[in-house]
């Protein structure tokens, strides 16, 4: 469909109340709970000793690395999916781990990777295409044949190099639901689903649909536009690909990372802060359109950690949540931001997500921009809090204002 744009806030919450328990109250705060060099250490000893402080920061639900035994230690290169024992711990740490997110009341999220799985034997081609001797032991025709299996064409994106799943055939679809289902009987109550361009939305909506979960996110990572290395200033086509995804999900079955406002600020904290006002007025990322399917970060794993594939600079992290934090849209904190890069950082981070759930700020909030300028930008979001971005010179008008929080390039005020 075309953008939210022109939709009604009363056709959005008719929406919102057709859910099946997926989006909550618009008043989630997640964290990503790992980084690239994660399953290095002892991982889920060193969450299980994190979550009081977790919990009482205020986030709802974390996002845990792929739990299951994989070909790569990253989990990313999934092979038996009813083995719980990974590089990140074994199967009963896993478990305790997901008692006391319970116990403190935030939501384990489970990093679901259906796009690819990689074989135990060799079939087709000579390729290991087979999965023999293993629970879920499909064989070729389970895999694509644009990635070297006996099933139909891909409807999405190739992972090149491994078998890609089929999700059109019945008995792939049947399987993998089950193992949702049963992801969900450990304690699992969201879903983070990996690669998400690779095969057909729809399928995204049957999973969720069937396996119910509370809270349900994509990785649609699709590449801004770009005019050489310089990015372009209007990037609705970006933002329109990733709400037709979310569209093709059935609409409030599942929420997106919003890469479009990523790419849009991490290059707006640069000097162009104008980039964060869009043709019409409105914020320019998906927040702009559909905020209460937009979950909107500054890095992950793949982004920034050791990979960084296109990190966020870091001498503007801060701005960068300070925007995040005061806006509507659902926000994700980075495990590294949050324990790795000081003391300063984290309290700064959570001063600003104290300041979101005393105002009340949630994924619907609206925004009114009052400056995008170069070096100076300013917003009120629900008219009781108000943030600048920049080194420009501003602050609201009114003496019932008063100052929450600041930093370098960034302040916060509310009433």
């Amino acid at each position: 469909m075309n953008n939210r744009n022109s939709q009604s806030v009363c056709e959005l919450e008719r929406e919102e109340v057709q859910t099946l328990g997926v989006t909550q109250t618009g008043r989630e705060i997640l964290f990503q709970a790992f980084n690239w060099e994660s399953n290095k250490d002892d991982w889920w000893k060193r969450l299980s000793d994190k979550i009081p402080s977790l919990a009482d920061s205020g986030f709802t639900s974390v996002w845990l690395p792929p739990a299951v035994q994989s070909l790569s230690p990253d989990g990313y290169l999934p092979q038996n999916l009813y083995c719980l024992d990974s590089s990140y711990g074994s199967e009963q740490l896993l478990k305790d781990l997901l008692q006391k997110l319970r116990e403190h009341d935030i939501r384990p999220m489970a990093d679901i990777v259906i796009n690819h799985r990689v074989g135990t034997t060799q079939g087709h081609g000579g390729l290991y295409n087979r999965y023999d001797g293993i629970p879920i032991p499909w064989d070729e025709h389970a895999v694509t044949c644009c990635s070297g299996g006996l099933g139909k064409k891909s409807t999405g994106d190739n992972f090149h190099g491994f078998p890609n799943i089929d999700h059109s055939q019945l008995f792939v679809r049947k399987d993998i639901i089950g193992w949702l289902k049963w992801l969900r009987s450990l304690g699992f109550d969201d879903f983070r689903f990996d690669f998400a361009k690779g095969y057909d939305p729809k399928f995204v909506k049957e999973y969720v649909m069937e396996a119910k979960p509370m809270f349900a996110v994509g990785e649609y990572w699709d590449s801004c536009s770009y005019n050489g290395s310089q990015l372009e200033y209007n990037q609705d086509n970006h933002r329109q690909r990733i709400i037709n995804w979310i569209d093709k999900t059935g609409m409030s079955c599942c929420a997106a990372f919003d890469f479009t406002t990523k790419g849009i600020l991490q290059e707006a904290v640069k000097g162009e802060l104008w980039r964060l006002k869009d043709c019409r007025g409105k914020a320019p990322g998906v927040i702009g359109w559909w905020s209460s399917r937009s979950i909107t970060f500054i890095e992950n794993h793949d982004t920034g950690s050791t990979q960084s594939h296109w990190p966020f600079p870091s001498n503007h992290v801060m701005e960068g949540y300070a925007y995040i934090l005061t806006h509507p849209g659902i926000p994700c904190v980075f495990y590294d931001h949050f324990y790795d890069w000081g003391n300063s950082i984290h309290n700064q981070i959570a001063k600003l997500i104290a300041i979101r759930r005393k105002q009340g700020i949630h994924s619907r909030s609206v925004i009114k921009i009052l400056k995008a300028q170069a070096s100076l930008y300013a917003a009120a979001i629900d008219d009781n809090l108000c943030v600048k971005l920049g080194d420009g010179s501003w602050c609201p008008t009114g003496k019932d204002w008063v100052l929450a929080t600041c930093g370098i390039r960034y302040a916060v005020w509310c009433r």
